[in-house]
């Protein structure tokens, strides 16, 4: 999705625009400095669109801790069932999860994972010790969390700081048959120090929702290695689930006509940080 730019002629065509609600994710495309210099009230449903994309990583991960890529490999390999009692199944229970990033998509993921028992772990510099205590996380270090991740979700906006965060070398240290999960921007990732651990490191999984570029190019590695398993771009609001994005920015609209805040408003402070 996208629309224009609110740049300083098209806001000059617009005298009495007051309030942009827009019915899909990222602003990032959209909002301009002369927004802000406006005083326009800007409010996305980037909200509702982390539901689907918390559902795809919570259904993951617990797929995940039940080794089930793990199987569909050896399964496919061997064409026979591992024997009992599948000694490399860890499962949910006491399972340690780490969320990069408490965004709105890390804090769906959590809100959902907190249905079960396993903990949950994260990395966000933006995020103080009271607040997670709130959320029932555990802070740790970008380093610390892949060595003792039984599964890593990935959540980070895609930022001039966040480019290339994650490395070869944090994948390479996860535990033995852990499971690395990417459905924010493939960009964050160093995807050819990654493709190289996961060629060495065949006990470990990734499932990639996003790459870069998207799709990769025909030639990618990431097609090939039978420890990588790609969707395409699919985690995000589709079919259905595209009506709840506009049914908050319905709500959004009913505040406005009632002088009430908005809900989900963005302000330049939270603009730099979004994805």
């Amino acid at each position: 999705m996208g629309g224009p730019q609110l740049t300083q002629e098209v806001l000059d065509q617009a005298p009495n625009l007051e309030v942009l609600l827009y019915a899909a994710g990222t602003v990032k495309d959209i909002v301009t400095p002369a927004s802000w210099a406006r005083g326009i009230q800007i409010s996305t449903a980037n909200v509702a669109n982390a539901v689907p994309v918390a559902e795809y990583a919570m259904s993951t991960i617990l797929f995940s801790l039940k080794s089930g890529w793990e199987m569909i490999r050896q399964t496919r390999e061997t064409r026979v069932y591992p024997e009992w009692p599948y000694p490399t199944i860890r499962g949910a229970y006491k399972s340690k999860v780490v969320l990069i990033s408490l965004s709105s998509v890390g804090r769906k993921t959590n809100e959902f994972l907190q249905n079960f028992d396993l903990e949950v772990i994260a990395y966000d510099p933006f995020v103080s010790l009271e607040e997670a205590k709130e959320l029932n996380v555990r802070m740790v270090s970008l380093e610390e969390l892949f060595k003792e991740s039984d599964v890593v979700s990935l959540h980070s906006p895609l930022l001039e700081e966040t480019t290339g965060m994650i490395t070869g070398e944090h994948l390479n240290s996860m535990k033995e048959r852990a499971t690395f999960i990417n459905t924010a921007r493939g960009a964050i990732v160093n995807e050819e120090e990654m493709i190289e651990v996961l060629r060495d490191r065949k006990d470990l999984t990734a499932v990639l929702d996003v790459t870069n570029p998207e799709p990769p190019a025909q030639d990618s590695p990431l097609y090939e290695l039978d420890n990588v398993f790609l969707t395409p771009h699919i985690a995000g609001s589709l079919g259905n689930e595209t009506g709840r994005l506009g049914e908050y920015m319905l709500g959004e609209l009913r505040r406005c006509l009632n002088n009430d805040s908005l809900q989900y408003e963005v302000t330049e402070e939270k603009f730099k940080r979004m994805a």
